[in-house]
């Protein structure tokens, strides 16, 4: 024996029985909000409740009302919000007062296979394994039913004696639809959420229990079952092991794991992986992530030894050739029956637009997003990505190509450069159908291009003198033809050799705002003003927000631009009318088409974005009827939500007997309802 031994004796062995009688029903409760000297044993337990497979248990006891620190018109105030006055069995306080209180479980721990609750008699200790260590916590469900009341309350106020009448006009035709079959990636999404997990955790029912407390005889006869009932060694055969069987459960042995083939890289590529598909596969997953790539580039990212025919093969597939580079299909990027995600236009539309895009780089280096958004007519959200996949941005340049051009490839692969030629002709034909172009708009003006010479700033100064000396007569003579032929006659005033006379800065009474001008700024209504630097509304345009608002009656930017979408995606193709829409054309032409934005104050707390809060309403009609709709907007500048009285009472103050049909329109045509309140359209947040 060790020396180290005899210095640490063993004083006594314990023999250790594992006990499984209780061994799938035995629970520790904790209460964590409580000194363990102020225990529950002597409280009453009124109900007890368990769900065994979520392990969540409920207790109700009962509270001491008339303990000197029970305050009983607190107990009777709650018991009031929660039941209400009237008597009903469902009553959650019987007796009109707060007479019992609720705890609620949660696990402390899901793996509770290294706890175990140990017994020790007569020298032997007996363990059992624990289901579930439980923390009972106050429950504050009570509060969330007497919440619900007072919404009730409120609801049957607000509705009153028209409620029946509301409900009997709202009844519309109801259109069918057939739900999509749902993904495999939408369905793992709907598992995941917080609505499903709670559907699934109210499926399982209650089950009942009856308690019996620490000194109840039943629980006595139950605590012997934390004894091992048989103490015979081989019926124990878990804490009987060899030294091999028990060094194994102490370190077990590494399990070799599977060699999975994947059935895709994720977002970041593991190369390892990626060789594992098919060459196919490899080279479309590797231009799907990458977008553009030279030849030389992706035969680096495949394996040593790829045959180059066969990966020129695969790479025209799904690929096709801009400048020597290879930039990926549209169609591999936008598959069918899906959309964009910025501004949910179908992928066909988006696969002819980005196509649009990558066949002007073929013509070119370098592009003008304006002349892209111009002809394609896509949201700038879209046309920006197109761009971002193949262009990077330069100054007074446009988006130039994101790589030079390979003319190594092309030169030493003119069949494939030939065959992508062809192809871009084929496209090309088909995009002027659509967008009613020709190639000849777009051709490159192809200018030679002198040698820069560098000249100092001294030379630069005495040539631009000389040049002026020099057109002194002619720039005097188009002057005068400019005077001459323009109908603003200019008076020339003599030049007084007296000293300068303060300028005049009063204006005539006659005349408050000089030429429809307001703080030098030309106002709405003034001919001079330009609402988007000159890219004003088309009639079209206005056309389209005057039928919208005729539906609506209300809308917020948002939802504008929405539906605007949507009447592109709809029209047909090649039908060019609109240009380029930006959210100041689109809200100059609803001020045009007699709009006005209603100044909505949403409260601080609101998740509503800018486009959201920006509100605005049909305000001429031409009808009698519009008077009413402004008193609506007028009440929502105070307030983001009325009730339906306030309104009646408006009305009735400035209209005197107004029928309940106009405010059931007004009301209809304008707002929606939510929890016995009104809101403008647009402005409720789910």
């Amino acid at each position: 024996m060790a020396s180290g031994d005899d210095d640490d004796p063993i004083i006594e062995e314990i023999d250790v029985y594992l006990a499984k009688s209780l061994a799938d029903k035995l629970y520790l409760f904790q209460y964590p909000v409580r000194p363990s000297t102020m225990t529950y044993d002597d409280v009453n337990h009124l109900m007890a409740k368990i769900k065994p497979k979520q392990q969540r248990v409920e207790l109700e006891m009962a509270i001491n009302a008339s303990s000197p620190n029970y305050c009983r018109s607190k107990g009777e105030q709650i018991a009031l919000n929660v039941d209400g006055t009237t008597f009903d069995e469902t009553n959650t306080y019987s007796v009109k007062m707060m007479d019992k209180q609720t705890f609620s479980s949660i696990q402390a721990t899901t793996n509770t296979s290294r706890y175990a609750a140990a017994v020790f008699r007569k020298g032997e200790l007996h363990i059992t394994p624990l289901t579930g260590i439980l923390q009972m916590r106050p429950s504050f469900s009570y509060l969330d039913k007497a919440d619900n009341k007072t919404r009730e309350r409120e609801a049957a106020n607000e509705g009153g004696d028209s409620s029946q009448d509301e409900a009997e006009e709202d009844v519309k035709a109801v259109t069918v639809r057939f739900a999509r079959p749902e993904s495999e990636q939408a369905r793992q999404r709907r598992i995941q959420s917080y609505e499903f997990l709670q559907k699934k955790q109210a499926e399982e029912p209650w089950i009942h229990l009856h308690y019996h407390g620490v000194k109840d005889s039943r629980s006595e006869h139950e605590r012997q079952y934390l004894f091992c009932q048989s103490v015979d060694a081989s019926e124990n055969s878990e804490l009987v092991k060899t030294p091999k069987e028990y060094l194994a459960m102490l370190m077990p042995p590494l399990a070799e794991e599977k060699v999975v083939k994947p059935v895709g890289p994720s977002n970041v590529l593991s190369m390892a992986q990626l060789r594992t598909l098919p060459l196919g596969d490899q080279v479309k997953t590797l231009m799907k992530n990458v977008k553009i790539m030279p030849f030389a580039n992706l035969m680096g990212l495949l394996a040593s030894g790829t045959d180059s025919t066969a990966v020129l093969r695969c790479i025209q597939q799904v690929a096709l050739l801009v400048q020597g580079n290879w930039v990926v299909k549209s169609d591999v990027l936008y598959p069918k029956n899906t959309c964009s995600p910025h501004s949910s236009v179908p992928a066909e539309v988006l696969c002819r637009g980005r196509d649009f895009v990558m066949w002007r780089f073929t013509l070119e280096r370098s592009v003008m997003r304006k002349e892209i958004a111009a002809t394609i007519k896509l949201p700038p959200e879209d046309v920006k990505e197109f761009l971002e996949h193949v262009a990077v941005p330069r100054v007074n340049r446009g988006w130039e190509f994101l790589l030079p051009t390979d003319a190594e490839f092309i030169k030493k692969h003119p069949d494939v450069a030939h065959r992508q030629q062809m192809l871009w002709l084929g496209i090309q034909s088909k995009l002027e159908k659509v967008f009613n172009f020709s190639k000849e708009d777009f051709m490159p003006k192809n200018c030679p291009q002198p040698e820069p010479v560098h000249v100092s700033g001294e030379e630069r100064l005495k040539m631009a003198q000389e040049r002026a000396h020099e057109n002194t007569s002619s720039l005097q003579k188009d002057l005068d033809t400019k005077r001459a032929g323009s109908s603003v006659h200019i008076k020339q005033e003599p030049v007084s050799d007296k000293d300068d006379e303060p300028m005049d800065t009063t204006c005539p009474p006659s005349s408050s705002v000089p030429n429809g001008s307001v703080n030098g700024y030309p106002s709405t209504t003034s001919p001079n003003f330009d609402h988007t630097n000159g890219n004003t509304p088309s009639p079209e345009l206005q056309d389209f927000v005057t039928k919208t608002f005729r539906k609506h009656f209300v809308l917020t930017l948002n939802e504008l631009k929405r539906l605007f979408n949507l009447h592109l995606a709809s029209m047909p193709a090649g039908w060019s009318v609109f240009q380029s829409v930006s959210d100041h054309v689109l809200q100059d032409a609803m001020l045009l088409c007699r709009c006005k934005q209603i100044m909505v104050p949403f409260p601080a707390q609101t998740t509503a974005a800018a486009d959201e809060q920006k509100v605005f309403g049909l305000w001429e009609t031409g009808e009698d009827f519009d008077k009413h709709r402004r008193l609506l907007y007028e009440l929502f500048t105070k307030n983001y939500r009325i009730r339906r009285n306030m309104l009646q009472a408006r009305l009735a103050l400035d209209f005197e007997d107004v029928p309940k049909a106009d405010v059931d329109r007004v009301l209809k045509e304008c707002c929606i309802s939510h929890a016995g309140m009104w809101y403008l359209k647009g402005t409720i947040q789910s």
